[in-house]
């Protein structure tokens, strides 16, 4: 039964809480654009998702089917069950106004960016900027090169693909529809997402 059944427009920020057991389809629908996502304990927003658990527990920094988003307790917060997109970066962080200025110029400073929607959704929850973390950046693409660089390249996803996460816990989503548009993270031309809770 599907209990919520939104699309979240280019550039705007999310935020549900998931209850255990059941999933959340996030949904690529115009292709190329990135999803900025924080998972918090909904009941203990102290125990939030760590990249440094995930990482080192999979083996890995790229998220897929089977990959456990663990918290900062090593406990599990959500699992990936399905994922059409085949590959999701945790390394990218979270535009902001700060790192937009540093990267592409002052110019680029009144440009609205995932720190701020993250902080606009999260202060709903009573969450500010000490609650944030290192996020996942659903559908980027931040491939890792053998010497350690690492770039913002064009994206792998395409309209329609999705990726599932059921929760193993209830759990608190925040997630920032990303509006960059100074690298191809989205194509340079943020599109809406679909979120769904089943």
């Amino acid at each position: 039964m599907t209990v919520v059944d939104v699309t979240v427009p280019a550039r705007a920020p999310w935020s549900a809480i998931i209850r255990a057991g059941q999933e959340l389809t996030i949904t690529d629908l115009g292709g190329n654009q990135a999803v900025d996502c924080l998972l918090y304990d909904a009941h203990d927003t102290a125990v939030r998702y760590s990249a440094a658990d995930t990482i080192h527990a999979q083996g890995s920094i790229f998220l897929t089917t089977g990959s456990v988003l663990l918290s900062n307790e090593h406990t599990p917060l959500m699992t990936v069950v399905a994922d059409t997109c085949g590959r999701h970066d945790t390394v990218g962080g979270a535009c902001s106004k700060e790192s937009n200025t540093l990267r592409y110029g002052h110019h680029t400073y009144s440009q609205h960016a995932c720190v701020e929607n993250f902080l606009i959704e999260g202060g709903r929850h009573g969450l500010g900027k000490r609650d944030l973390v290192s996020n996942i950046n659903w559908f980027m693409n931040v491939p890792v090169e053998p010497d350690g660089t690492l770039g913002i390249v064009d994206g792998i996803s395409a309209p329609g693909l999705a990726v599932t996460l059921r929760a193993e816990t209830d759990v608190l989503v925040l997630v920032s529809n990303c509006p960059q548009i100074n690298n191809p993270c989205n194509g340079f031309d943020p599109t809406p997402i679909r979120m769904t809770v089943r």
